[in-house]
């Protein structure tokens, strides 16, 4: 007979031993129970934002109790599979003890790193991307050119709850690796549970982005600064960078780290920007579909995507069609310019407006790159569109009128600001849907290098 495993945890105990330590930890902490791979084992698992250690006991009598394993917390998540007993009854439990605080997160048992680091300094790229127009179109600064150690670095900073006051949301929390390093949820949800305004757009190829502002409303002139917005930011992650520094600079897995990258081992915000920088201008995708059909003509793309392909491009009897005007460097992003595409009047959310406090900026936002749009929504500013299907319906007959709409979306003939009607049939619109999703590269979504890198345990 399997034994039935109860958890003696309960939250009030656990909050009630941790209360001194830190009064800012949520209401996340848990222990949690499952059964294992094999028979009489089950799998731990204990949730607790402040990277403590834990005593993890056992007792078939709730009076004596045996320690399984002292375990360490090194993301705010640990799971451990131990044996149950053959007893009817088993129960464990997790206990904090301040004497027992002292396993260090070093970067050998916090973190699961290749004995080899991974290339990130000199990915192979298609021949196209070291001729123009697309070299040109590339940002990395020469003041921060990626190495592998600093791209390392900063994947560990993006994946690391830390960076919240809480201990709760990561970089990765909002961009999400399997989703195209976006959000799938319409808004992001900051440290204390409260949503963001914008939905967190998707980070790939950030590296070509030529204007190099990030945000939607474009108020980060470079990445190195646009990483450290959302760290300081009072509803994302509420974190301060004083304290961020005292904090990572307390973990010797980050001393480590910081001296392999800068040669010393200094926390500093000017570091922490660097490094993240680099590991997301790691975050490159060139084994679409698209970009294998590059060199051969498109042969490899079917007869529907290609007609959507065809559209997209504005060529033959789609001239009309403006997708192309607003995405059409090789990132699927405009050269230059920030545009209204008529979502509404009057907008709720002002954009670039808001920033500038100019009418004629009203409306005006940063237009995403479509690489991985199949993975990236819901679609838009504010996420409005959960479907691609939806995205092309608005763009053929949904565009409203607004005194900025930029001008690739006007119509001809007509007032000032009166939207482009694309009159594409129900087959175009699929085969333009179809032609999308082959800037999809599978790889991005489960690449290694670009992985949480925490050990979460077994």
């Amino acid at each position: 007979m399997r034994p039935s495993v109860t958890v003696s945890l309960a939250l009030w105990v656990l909050f009630a031993a941790l209360a001194p330590v830190s009064a800012q930890l949520p209401s996340a902490a848990s222990l949690g129970i499952s059964p294992g791979t094999g028979t009489n084992f089950v799998t731990i698992r204990i949730t607790e934002p402040g990277n403590f250690v834990w005593l993890l006991q056992h007792s078939a009598d709730l009076t004596n109790w045996t320690e399984v394993a002292a375990i360490k917390l090194h993301n705010g998540t640990f799971r451990r599979g131990v044996a149950a007993g053959t007893n009817a009854q088993s129960l464990f439990r997790a206990v904090f003890e301040p004497a027992r605080q002292t396993i260090p997160s070093t970067t050998d048992n916090a973190l699961l790193l290749p004995a080899t680091p991974f290339n990130y300094a000199a990915p192979v790229l298609p021949p196209r991307f070291s001729q123009q127009p697309i070299l040109g179109q590339d940002t990395m600064p020469a003041t921060n050119l990626t190495t592998d150690a600093g791209a390392t670095l900063g994947r560990v900073l993006f994946y690391d709850k830390r960076l919240s006051t809480n201990q709760t949301v990561a970089c990765s929390s909002c961009h999400v690796q399997a989703n195209g390093f976006s959000d799938p949820r319409r808004f992001s949800v900051g440290f204390d549970g409260r949503l963001t305004g914008r939905n967190s757009m998707g980070l790939s190829n950030a590296r070509w982005y030529e204007r190099q502002k990030f945000f939607w409303d474009e108020r980060a002139a470079t990445l190195e600064e646009q990483t450290l917005h959302p760290i300081q930011d009072s509803l994302e992650m509420g974190m301060t960078l004083i304290a961020l520094t005292n904090r990572l600079a307390a973990e010797p897995f980050y001393t480590n780290l910081f001296a392999q990258t800068f040669g010393t081992p200094e926390v500093t915000s000017e570091r922490i920007a660097r490094a993240l920088a680099q590991f997301v201008r790691s975050i490159v995708t060139v084994q679409s579909r698209y970009d294998q059909g590059v060199a051969i003509n498109f042969a490899n793309l079917t007869t529907q995507e290609n007609l959507g392909r065809q559209i997209f491009f504005g060529q033959g009897t789609f001239s009309h069609v403006t997708c192309v005007r607003c995405h059409g460097s090789d990132n699927f992003v405009p050269g230059a310019g920030i545009f209204n595409n008529g979502l509404e009047n009057p907008y709720v959310d002002k954009g670039v407006g808001a920033l500038t406090g100019r009418p004629q900026d009203e409306g005006r936002f940063k237009v995403p790159s479509l690489r991985n749009i199949e993975l990236t929504g819901p679609y838009m500013h504010d996420g409005r569109f959960t479907t691609l299907e939806q995205v092309v319906e608005f763009y053929d007959s949904g565009v409203v009128a607004h005194p900025n709409l930029s001008l690739q979306l006007q119509g001809t003939g007509g007032a000032a600001g009166t939207p482009l009607r694309l009159g594409l049939t129900p087959q175009q619109k699929a085969a333009l849907v179809a032609f999308m999703k082959t800037l999809t590269d599978p790889n991005l979504a489960t690449d290694p290098k670009l992985s949480d890198p925490f050990n979460y345990g077994n």
